[in-house]
């Protein structure tokens, strides 16, 4: 019993990590702007300007009758 409390105790001091945890190296300034700023506007925008030209309301022909001639 005292063995698996002082195991468990020795494992929390130490941080608990298991293989492989370690962190790596880490982003520079650009790469951080470009990952998690400009990459998702970019791709926001692509997709509005696809979905807008899919579905925003076409112009209709200007008829060259006039309001007071005809009802629409």
């Amino acid at each position: 019993m005292m063995i698996h409390i002082a195991s468990a105790i020795h494992a929390i001091s130490m941080g608990a990590q298991e293989d492989g945890t370690n962190a790596g190296e880490g982003l520079s300034a650009i790469e951080t702007f470009t990952y998690f700023f400009a990459a998702p506007v970019a791709l926001f925008l692509v997709i509005s300007v696809i979905t807008y030209a899919l579905t925003g309301e076409r112009k209709k022909k200007e008829k060259t009758s006039s309001v007071v001639t005809s009802i629409d």
